[in-house]
């Protein structure tokens, strides 16, 4: 039961930043795209916005692959994590903890959930299981 648990949290958490980078890079699922993601980076502080909004969803979409999949699952975590914290630094921290104000609430729930995984191993279901 330990491994589907360790495949299920992998699951949910790499496929949404997969999600998310397609929403940033290519406005998928309703997101802004390429410009607009770099845009906002710009309005923010981070620049250049439209190097960095590639490589901030480059990292979510390769990241979150990794992590779903299993495969070098210390590698997609901090792919992921990367991001998470630039987020926190960037954005949300200003605005305290809770997720109601647009706080760090959620990036902080992930950068544990990633440590945490990345500490246990994917897992008997994932590639790194199979490439043993």
């Amino acid at each position: 039961m330990i491994d589907l648990g360790l495949f299920m949290i992998r699951a949910v958490i790499g496929l949404l930043m997969i999600g998310h980078a397609g929403k940033m890079l290519f406005g998928l699922f309703g997101g802004g795209g390429l410009l607009k993601t770099a845009d906002f980076f710009e309005s923010i502080g981070i620049r250049p916005g439209v190097f960095m909004a590639i490589s901030a969803g480059l990292l979510e979409l390769i990241g979150g692959l990794l992590f779903a999949t299993g495969l070098w699952i210390q590698v997609g975590a901090v792919l992921l994590i990367i991001p998470m914290v630039v987020a926190i630094a960037k954005f949300h921290g200003a605005n305290g903890i809770w997720g109601e104000k647009n706080g760090y609430e959620y990036n902080l729930v992930l950068i544990i959930t990633l440590v945490g995984i990345a500490f246990t191993g994917a897992g008997e279901i994932s590639i790194d299981a199979l490439l043993k």
